[in-house]
């Protein structure tokens, strides 16, 4: 049954003039009804979020405030398989994944972040004076003030939630916009919201598009203070221009190309493993997917077969299958988007060593968003489908003889977020992993996240840095205090 999603504001859930589709990518099917955020309602949501600010949820205490999130948190967990179900109807990744990763993940964002901030000590020193008196300088960190949230479609909970929860614990009030792609989850989270009691005007949703709709409202509104985003470098670019007027603060975790490089003395059945999930995880719709994988020459041909072989054997299936392990893309346009890519590395030259089309199964499944896992050689480093970022179940292998041109390779790119490196050899290892150009380096693993660590990209992969204590340095302004003696 088809549902509705409202916009929420001001602690109220509230229709508008407009409404789009949420399509199930599975099979086509419409999943729900969104009601179209119109700039007057996000100028309602900006004024809320303004108000609250300076009420409650200002006056709150940082421990106060953990006890609130960590409710949120209790709401969420206690609606676990409703979450499940919102993620899977708007996204058709399969159901472990969800009940695993997604929803666990951003409950134990709330958890993390309300934990973390009463905890989170500020810096002190003592200075000399002229009169020997002395002074003492110390620094208090205070909300941002109202901050956008503007999310994306591939994993619709656990990012929103990443950004969300650090922003509301450092004391800032909030206006998410989710994907138009996959809203349920988001609406699903106001609900908890306010059954969990959180002020209203603290936690904002309004749903839409880009240009001429929310997301640009949201950005150019002069009255928000920052933006987080999570998407496409060419969006993130868009962003920082609307909020170049109004000076916001920015973090953008964007794009990536992002290279794998497997030496000959790997665990080859470690690196073939690690490379599955890589390549192929969410549909290769995470940003931290493998795109360019460079196999020592040496390994290269075993390599490339026995990705093949487990590649053709990934389970295509209904998400609500516990054997399923790749689901569809997130819809039929950017199914369009992934195909195109497939055909260009045709004329380029690519050897399609397996997938570049759709996979047919004679049920419903064959009015849905869903295209083959692609393995692609032979193409030069200087082929559009190297540089550009596919965003899809697919990757180019090539290979290399040093390690010197290994690296080379994976730094040629203008992106820079993430890789994953495969050797037993611990110094080089080490060696190389420092000169890699990303924000995270993975060695023989990939996709393990401390929450305390820095996450983010360098070049056209993002800004900034979130995680731990780096979420809330970008969530808070120090404000440093002089007290003479």
């Amino acid at each position: 049954m088809p549902h509705e999603i409202k916009n929420y504001v001001a602690g109220q859930f509230v229709t508008s003039k407009s409404s789009f589709d949420d399509i199930n990518p599975v099979d086509g099917s419409l999943a729900g009804t969104v009601h179209e955020a119109d700039q007057a309602t996000v100028d309602r949501a900006v004024g809320a979020a303004r108000e609250a600010l300076h009420g409650p949820w200002g006056s709150m205490s940082a421990a106060e405030r953990g006890v609130l999130l960590n409710k949120v948190a209790d709401g969420i967990e206690a609606r676990f398989d409703d979450f499940v179900a919102a993620e899977i109807a708007d996204t058709g990744k399969p159901l472990t994944q969800a009940r695993t990763l997604d929803i666990p993940r951003g409950t134990a964002n709330f958890r993390f972040f309300a934990n973390l901030v009463s905890t989170s000590g500020t810096e002190c020193f003592e200075m000399g004076t002229p009169d020997g008196a002395g002074a003492l300088n110390y620094s208090v960190q205070k909300p941002l003030g109202v901050v956008g949230v503007i999310s994306p479609w591939n994993l619709p909970f656990l990012l929103l939630t990443w950004k969300l929860a650090p922003a509301l614990a450092a004391g800032n009030t909030v206006i998410a916009k989710p994907s138009e792609e996959t809203p349920a989850s988001a609406a699903l989270l106001a609900e908890v919201m306010h059954e969990a009691g959180v002020p209203a005007g603290v936690f904002n949703l309004v749903n839409g598009f880009g240009p001429g709709s929310a997301g640009e409202f949201l950005t150019t509104h002069t009255g928000v203070d920052a933006i987080t985003f999570t998407g496409e470098s060419a969006t993130g670019s868009a962003i920082m221009r609307a909020a170049a007027d109004n000076v916001k603060a920015l973090s953008f975790e964007l794009g990536g190309k992002n290279a794998a490089i497997v030496f000959d003395d790997a665990d080859l059945d470690q690196a073939i493993d690690g490379t599955v999930r890589s390549v192929f995880s969410n549909c290769g719709q995470v940003c931290l997917c493998s795109e360019r994988v460079y196999v020592h020459d040496s390994i290269f041909d075993e390599f490339v077969s026995r990705l093949k072989v487990r590649a053709e054997a990934l389970r295509m299936g209904h998400p609500e299958d516990e054997q399923t392990e790749i689901g569809p893309l997130v819809s039929k346009a950017h199914r369009d988007k992934v195909l195109s890519y497939y055909e260009l590395a045709r004329e380029e030259g690519a050897n399609i060593v397996t997938g570049g089309g759709i996979p047919g199964f004679g049920d419903e499944r064959d009015q849905g968003a869903w295209v083959e896992p692609t393995i692609l050689t032979g193409l030069p480093e200087s082929a559009r489908c190297v540089r550009e970022e596919i965003f899809g179940p697919v990757c180019h292998i090539a290979p290399f003889v040093t390690e010197e041109q290994a690296v080379a390779m994976a730094n040629d790119s203008a992106y820079g977020l993430a890789a994953a490196i495969w050797t037993t050899n611990l110094s080089r290892a080490h060696r190389v992993a420092r000169q890699i150009e990303a924000g995270i380096v993975w060695v023989n693993t990939w996709y393990l996240r401390d929450l305390r660590t820095p996450f983010g990209g360098v070049k056209l992969s993002g800004i900034g840095r979130e995680g731990g204590v780096h979420s809330l340095n970008f969530y808070s302004e120090p404000t440093n205090i002089c007290i003479k003696l």
